[in-house]
């Protein structure tokens, strides 16, 4: 049953990723009003918002743009820095949701930002702990409850960054509309877009919720057969 749980999961994943990627390319055709590239609109969102210490800088790789707070950057990749489409906007304003987090101190994001060096120790060593747990869960079931530690806590990180992800894409969304850089024609463009990203997140966490259960249920299973 959890083998078929895992499918369906991963079935949903290649889904909804072919969905985010079908919409980007299709979105990717249609400009914005006033021809602003997606640094435009991120360096005028910041603006919007008063946020004069954050830069935009371009970044190598399809969809590889990202916030990052620890050096204040937005980056964004070269595919939405130079474009001044429908789609660019979107996630431009989108990151920039997460300067404005950051700048309001957003209690998610603060969170998130808290777990950050705690999950990148977990994900680092989680697969080896669990590994070793499960060949020597008769001798030494102490290690598979270490690991399955492990792992909930990158699961929790998963289930925190879901209202991170969707305030960001609910102030960029907003923002846009405010601007004027989407119109009513083309708003539920930037609405679909960003929403279609933010399932990637959710089944994200679903799949993760799922191995943890998972092992979960291995350590349970042990337990009863002692």
């Amino acid at each position: 049953m959890y083998f078929i749980l895992f499918i369906g999961i991963a079935l949903l994943s290649f889904l909804v990723q072919s969905n985010l990627q079908s919409k980007f390319k299709k979105y990717s055709k249609v400009p914005v009003a006033g021809g602003l590239t997606g640094r435009d609109v991120a360096e005028k969102m910041l603006r919007d918002n008063g946020i004069y210490n954050v830069k935009v800088t371009c970044t190598p790789g399809h969809l590889t743009d990202h916030y990052n707070p620890t050096n204040g950057t937005v980056n964004l990749s070269e595919s939405v820095y130079n474009s001044n489409s429908i789609a660019a906007a979107a996630v431009a304003a989108h990151e920039c949701g997460h300067a404005v987090q950051h700048a309001v101190a957003y209690g998610p994001l603060k969170m998130r930002s808290a777990l950050v060096p705690v999950v990148s120790f977990a994900s680092q060593w989680v697969q080896w702990v669990l590994l070793a747990g499960i060949l020597m869960i008769e001798s030494f079931p102490q290690l598979m409850l270490a690991g399955i530690g492990l792992f909930a806590l990158t699961t929790l990180f998963s289930f925190v960054t879901l209202p991170v992800e969707i305030d960001a894409s609910r102030r960029a969304v907003k923002w846009l509309s405010n601007a004027g850089i989407t119109t009513y024609d083309n708003h539920s463009m930037a609405v679909g877009a960003l929403r279609s990203a933010a399932y990637t997140y959710v089944v994200a966490a679903l799949g993760s919720l799922a191995t943890l259960v998972y092992y979960i249920l291995i350590f349970m299973g042990s337990s009863r057969d002692e």
